[in-house]
């Protein structure tokens, strides 16, 4: 009699990452994580109740590797160069990533709701380097407005949306840089600015 195959939560994880990474998020089912680890549905239902379950594990897998992306990047001890290398960061892992890009702006299913201190350990390199330039009651506002600014100009790249010629790649460069110099001049008129009564 066959040895029954056994699977576990990492093997089901790094699977699921595969698929997403490959097929979108339409393409995460139950039934191509069973396939891709070699067990039968109800196996894998030993260790993943359902498919909410399976894409709020995946989904963790992704930001948490996002996260550590950006903490590698972020380690020139210059804010305006730290901000620059985030961002550089992002848009490497758009590019090898759409899907999982993708996935990190998407509202995913009431059911499959991450934990909001997982958004919080990936955002914090992008928060200490906009607090860094922006000072810390600014940092979230700043981090938001870099996030919002990278992500749009991501998704539109990766949509094909930029048809004028040139290199986007030097588009990017300047907005980010842009950026990261109007955020350190605001901080500096704040702090600079003596309060009339």
């Amino acid at each position: 009699m066959p040895t029954p195959a056994h699977t576990s939560i990492a093997e089901i994880v790094a699977a699921g990452r595969a698929i997403l990474a490959t097929e979108g998020l339409d393409g995460l089912t139950m039934n191509r994580v069973a396939e891709a680890t070699g067990v039968r549905a109800p196996s894998l239902y030993k260790h993943v109740s359902n498919r909410a379950q399976l894409v709020r594990l995946v989904a963790t897998a992704v930001i948490a590797e996002v996260g550590s992306e950006l903490d590698r990047a972020a380690t020139t001890g210059d804010p305006a160069g730290d901000l620059r290398a985030l961002a550089s960061a992002m848009r490497e892992f758009a590019q090898r990533d759409p899907h999982g890009f993708g996935l990190l702006f998407q509202p995913l299913p009431a059911e499959s709701s991450l934990d909001p201190a997982v958004y919080a350990a990936a955002a914090a390199p992008v928060l200490r380097v906009t607090g860094e330039l922006a000072g810390p009651d600014r940092a979230l506002v700043a981090a938001r407005t870099v996030t919002a600014w990278a992500s749009g100009f991501l998704r539109m790249e990766l949509a094909g949306g930029f048809q004028l010629g040139e290199r986007v790649a030097d588009a990017f460069d300047y907005g980010i840089a842009l950026l990261a110099d109007a955020i350190g001049a605001h901080s500096d008129r704040t702090e600079h600015t003596t309060p009339t009564r």
